[in-house]
């Protein structure tokens, strides 16, 4: 699954990586940019980071609820 911030100069990719089946980390986030150098914030083109499934499902946990805190929070506001 693609996801584009930054104005579509970042791009996110999480998937599962068959390919690392045998090892417990193989769940990726893909970060891939498309801006100059300087507006990098890591330092090559594209950055993975493997998670385990445990670790992927506190990161969605974490999401989820930060996600719920922010819409409450704009809830309160309207």
């Amino acid at each position: 699954m693609n996801i584009w911030l930054l104005d579509e100069s970042l791009c996110v990719n999480v998937f599962y990586d068959g390919t690392d089946r045998a090892y417990a980390d193989n769940i990726c986030i893909s970060f891939m940019e498309s801006c100059p150098r300087e507006e990098k914030i890591f330092k090559a083109d594209e950055t993975n980071i493997y998670l385990t499934p445990e670790q992927a499902n506190l990161l969605a946990l974490a999401l989820n609820g930060a996600v719920a805190r922010s819409l409450a929070a704009r809830a309160e506001q309207e």
